[in-house]
């Protein structure tokens, strides 16, 4: 008899690495704004080692250069939180790592920080594969804690989406 999951009754980082394991993929993370949520989330799964390799968490910039070798000249050009950023964190992490899909994360959770350019809420997300990438821009709007957490989720989505395409 095959073993048929209820989908109906799993929360999105469940279905996740149910999705992953089904698939034989391996997914790491580099988060920026959601200071490790989305890894947190994910490891909260059972038999998530199977599937989750690493999650780095690269909140300064010296850290997304360091961990994940994205340019000066990008951060100073672009800022920390723009899509080329986020581009250039997936990219590292893909290189870094012998993951099949990384996503990278980094925005403005607030209270402060915002600009009439890029406004509190501001999330770039990075899906990546070694032969495509997607990138989402969202602005969330709420507190602090409701923006890292509602980047969180779409995030999670972001994933299960991008893996319908592979």
């Amino acid at each position: 008899m095959e073993y048929i999951t209820d989908h109906y009754n799993m929360n999105i980082e469940t279905l996740l690495v149910d999705r992953l394991k089904k698939m034989n993929l391996v997914l790491s993370l580099c988060e920026s704004c959601t200071g490790g949520r989305i890894s947190a989330k994910i490891t909260s799964v059972p038999g998530a080692s199977r599937v989750f390799d690493r999650g780095i968490i690269t909140y300064s910039n010296k850290s997304k250069i360091d961990e994940l070798g994205v340019k000066a000249e990008t951060l100073n050009k672009f800022g920390a939180v723009s899509e080329e950023t986020a581009l250039e964190m997936a990219k590292g992490l893909i290189k870094k790592t012998n993951s099949n899909i990384v996503l990278s994360i980094t925005g403005i959770a607030g209270p402060d920080g915002g600009t009439d350019e890029k406004p509190v809420g501001l999330v770039y997300i990075c899906v990546m594969s070694k032969d495509k990438q997607k990138i989402i821009k969202n602005i969330f709007v709420g507190n602090r804690a409701n923006i890292q957490e509602r980047a969180t989720v779409i995030a999670l989505l972001e994933i299960n989406k991008f893996l319908n395409q592979e």
